[in-house]
């Protein structure tokens, strides 16, 4: 056999052996608003997602934050009730939020690569200062959550009110 045919034969071999990874990852971004504040869920990775559940946790944010989404509860002045802007027929269905939570799950049906899901809603600050307007320096410390099945991912929103998760390759 030639030099060339070799290494043909060879390239075909490995190329009908490997097998093509891909990565999916989410990036998380929080944009104060007046009088929405939003939040974006994005597919950043090449796979789809699929029966996933995404927990927002501001627990752990620096400032306490909450959610504000009617005139009698635990926030300040203006309130806004949760409104899923884009990506609605991601989820298998809408997250219901309480005044004053802290937490919301959105439970993902399918996420295709480079798709997201947005959501408006009031963010408020109880830690004292400027309640009804948050900086992205108070998310620090909230956390993204991430679990499919028996794995998780998890992420900390930074200053620049963004987190990304790492989550594991998949298969094509």
């Amino acid at each position: 056999m030639n030099s060339l045919m070799k290494t043909l034969t060879i390239a075909a071999g490995v190329c009908a052996c490997a097998t093509s990874l891909a990565f999916a990852d989410m990036a998380v971004e929080f944009d104060e608003g007046a009088p929405k504040d939003r939040f974006t869920f994005a597919n950043k990775g090449s796979c789809t997602i699929a029966n996933a559940k995404v927990t927002l946790d501001l627990s752990g944010s620096k400032s306490g934050l909450i959610f504000d989404v009617t005139g009698s509860g635990a926030g300040v002045e203006v309130f806004q009730p949760l409104e899923i802007v884009s990506g609605a027929n991601a989820l298998h269905s809408v997250p219901t939020v309480k005044d004053g939570d802290n937490q919301i799950t959105l439970d993902i049906n399918q996420l295709d690569a480079g798709q997201s899901i947005s959501f408006t809603i009031d963010v408020d600050d109880t830690m004292g200062g400027r309640e009804i307007t948050v900086s992205g320096s108070e998310i620090v410390g909230a956390k993204v959550a991430f679990s499919l099945d028996s794995k998780s991912a998890s992420g900390t929103f930074g200053s620049n009110a963004r987190t990304n998760i790492e989550l594991n390759a998949c298969r094509l």
